[in-house]
């Protein structure tokens, strides 16, 4: 065996062609040899392999056997000649910025070659392709060996969108809030391996509490008047966008929603006034409803109004809605509303206190999202009047901070005679208002943006009118994983 050392074999003349071996012979690597190629190796390697060509083709190009090459069709498209067909020849073409749908790829064969059996040219058209053609001989020509699209070996996309108020929150997290009517714009879906679903909070307007119109002022004007129900919550389960801790009712639906590139309306329900000389049984207003017309439209119950209170049989019960209202104080004494109207699962909202018979004087609470009204509490002697408190609402923490939402305004309070301790109810948590008493007279309001429904009137018999306090406004957010 003879042996040749050199460092560098060259062919003999420039640009040349140097063989290495005849027909037949065998060339064999040792264990342990590295070979290092550093330019095209075209025709290299098995039957069916491509080496791959790192310069991106822009233009027609006459494609070598053994190459596989990046196209980029962004400015129009391209033509592609393949090689003579040689039993074994291969080449592989891939789609370097997705735009094949937009501007194809023409194979062109080269002089008799069929492609696929076919004398006629083929066209690449699907967006993120990979193929390799190999030769196989005068029948079939060139035939399509492997194929793939690049959504096979997929890479993380988000979600982007416009619309509402957008903070970024634990990082990853965008949250758009509304306070009032938008549109929520999903410019792009992502996908399963970034993100494709959001999760939501969507908050009614509270109910509005009683106001007492004092058309007598004498003692038998003095009851209490009832508290406004919270909005409705609805919320999300946090399934799509991690790093907070839902409520007890994030379970409706039992996932997040999917988004396509479309945009999706928002309504916020508003502030509700509380009547300003109501009638004899009559009810208060109630909140609005807040809806996300999103894959599944999510509706949020506007809070039930409070009801009247009376020395007879004008008193009336509370409204229902997403929670309902106090009912008002009087002999016999008035119901509370009805929440989860209409019904949802997990409920929305919880049921009214109703007003008491006893020394008829004390409204009923609203009702919350996460608790139920309060009943009056009248007592004769000694004299007192303790008005309902507003059922609690739910605590979320959607936005980055934990926010309590939907909570029931206290029921207002007064008495028949002119002494006594008159005690207003308590606003829920989440934005209830403060019931009314003999001083001051009027319920507060729900705060906005909660969905807390406002105070029941109290029972001042010298006030004139005693007025109510309106629900709080609603809120709608999204949340989603950006990056």
């Amino acid at each position: 065996m003879s042996e040749v050392k050199v460092n560098k074999i060259s062919p003999r003349t420039a640009c040349g062609t140097t063989t290495l071996g005849d027909s037949g012979d065998t060339f064999t690597i040792p264990a342990g040899v590295t070979i290092t190629n550093n330019g095209t190796a075209a025709g290299f390697g098995a039957t069916g392999a491509a080496s791959w060509d790192t310069t991106v083709k822009t233009t027609g190009f006459t494609a070598v056997s053994g190459v596989g090459y990046f196209v980029n069709t962004t400015s129009g498209e391209v033509d592609v000649t393949l090689p003579a067909g040689t039993a074994g020849a291969v080449v592989a073409i891939k789609d370097y910025a997705g735009t094949f749908d937009t501007n194809k790829v023409t194979l062109i064969q080269n002089g008799s070659d069929k492609i696929g059996g076919s004398t006629d040219n083929a066209t690449l058209e699907t967006e993120g392709i990979a193929v390799t053609l190999v030769f196989i001989d005068s029948t079939q020509g060139w035939l399509v060996t492997d194929s793939g699209l690049q959504d096979e070996a997929p890479t993380a996309r988000f979600i982007t969108a416009t619309g509402g108020t957008i903070t970024i929150v634990c990082t990853n997290y965008k949250v758009h809030t509304f306070t009032g009517p938008g549109t929520f714009t999903v410019c792009s879906v992502g996908n399963a391996a970034g993100s494709n679903t959001i999760d939501y909070l969507v908050v009614a307007g509270g109910g509005a509490g009683q106001t007492k119109n004092v058309r007598n002022p004498s003692t038998s004007e003095r009851y209490g008047m009832g508290g406004g129900g919270g909005g409705g919550v609805r919320v999300s389960p946090g399934a799509a966008s991690g790093c907070w801790t839902a409520s007890p009712l994030g379970a409706s639906p039992a996932a997040a929603l999917p988004v396509a590139a479309t945009g999706y309306p928002v309504t916020v329900g508003g502030a509700t006034g509380s009547p300003s000389i109501p009638q004899a049984c009559s009810t208060a207003g109630q909140g609005s409803n807040s809806v996300f017309a999103g894959s599944s439209t999510i509706t949020a119950a506007g809070g039930g109004g409070g009801g009247y209170g009376s020395p007879s049989t004008y008193d009336t019960d509370g409204g229902n809605g997403g929670s309902g209202g106090g009912g008002g104080a009087g002999d016999p004494s008035a119901a509370g509303g009805s929440g989860n109207t209409p019904p949802t699962n997990p409920p929305q909202g919880q049921n009214a206190g109703p007003g008491t018979s006893q020394a008829d004087t004390a409204a009923g609470g609203g009702g919350g999202a996460g608790g139920v009204g309060g009943t009056g509490v009248g007592n004769p002697s000694p004299r007192t009047s303790t008005g309902g408190a507003g059922g609690a609402g739910v605590t979320i923490g959607i936005t980055g901070s934990n926010v309590t939402y939907g909570g029931g305004g206290g029921g207002g309070a007064g008495y028949p005679g002119g002494s006594g301790t008159v005690n207003a109810g308590a606003g829920g948590s989440g934005g209830g208002g403060t019931g009314g008493s003999n001083s001051p007279a009027n319920g507060t309001a729900g705060t906005v943006n909660t969905g807390g429904g406002g105070g029941g009137a109290g029972g001042n018999g010298s006030c004139g009118t005693c007025t109510g306090g309106g629900g709080g406004s609603g809120i709608v957010v999204i949340r989603y994983k950006f990056q």
